[in-house]
């Protein structure tokens, strides 16, 4: 198997990210793979690597204002969910459907990826084979255990003033994603207290989009990752009625890590394994 390579990729607005490319000699199938919310995408890489020897080819997305992005989030550059669903991951799949003419393509994500791969499938319905969903799940705060859950409504009105009046939210201060822009943290916080995705200037029901979608889903959580509990993921999967899902909570054991929120992304084999095998 070949070292990773970079594709460079233009959004329709102006903006320019990189997808990080891990391809086998002979694949058997493809997949987008969106980072949780913050992570570049090199940090995937392990994932990438573990999947390409199964013979998955993988595409890394870049979220903008993380690593190769053009912009960074502040006071002049603000966008959200709109953006990204619109620009930046239409860009992405067609810059992999360029690279791979012709072969089967899933959307996978972590965390928010697998938020937003869910959106941009609901979208885009006739796209892909199935989602590979891992350590997601929706920030609805009924979603979570208590106590935890009694305070999460507060975090969501917070965060987006925070951001609001620092230009932009100061997240590697305060140890919750990257330095993330206002618009991007007041959608996330909506479907926080609302339980419903949308995207403020985008004229497109995304939960009626999700309902109608058929494709499989394969789930992976884990036991001891409190950012995103079963009924978090659950939750998720409630907005995609129709579809075919599995859910597996993998432990440390099987994992040979801590089974939380990050830990996996360094030994990523079962969660490869877990994922290929459910879906090849």
């Amino acid at each position: 198997m070949s070292a990773h390579t970079v594709i460079d990729v233009a959004a329709a607005d102006g903006h320019r990210f990189q997808l990080l490319a891990q391809v086998p000699a002979q694949p058997r199938a493809a997949v987008l793979w969106l980072p949780a919310l913050g992570v570049a995408a090199r940090h995937y890489l392990a994932l990438a690597e573990a999947l390409g020897a199964r013979d998955v080819a993988v595409f890394v997305h870049e979220w903008r204002g993380n690593g190769s992005s053009s912009l960074r989030a502040g006071r002049r550059d603000d966008w959200g969910y709109r953006e990204l669903l619109l620009h930046d991951l239409p860009a992405a799949e067609a810059a992999v459907r360029s690279a791979l003419p012709g072969l089967a393509l899933r959307l996978g994500g972590h965390s928010l990826g697998g938020q937003l791969a869910c959106c941009h499938a609901g979208l885009h319905p006739e796209a892909f084979t199935a989602l590979w969903l891992v350590a997601s799940g929706t920030p609805w705060w009924p979603g979570f255990p208590a106590p935890r859950r009694w305070l999460l409504p507060s975090a969501y009105r917070f965060l987006p003033w925070l951001a609001h009046r620092r230009g932009a939210l100061p997240g590697r201060r305060l140890g919750f994603g990257g330095n993330e822009a206002r618009g991007l943290i007041q959608d996330w916080a909506r479907v926080g207290l609302s339980g419903r995705y949308a995207a403020a200037g985008l004229a497109v029901d995304l939960e009626a989009a999700m309902r109608a979608l058929a494709l499989p889903v394969n789930a992976l959580l884990f036991e001891a990752d409190w950012l995103a509990p079963a009924g978090s993921m659950r939750h998720l999967l409630s907005k995609l009625p129709v579809a075919p899902t599995t859910l597996r909570i993998l432990s440390g054991s099987e994992l040979g890590t801590r089974a939380d929120h990050f830990s996996w992304m360094k030994s990523p084999a079962i969660v490869a394994d877990a994922l290929a095998s459910a879906s090849l």
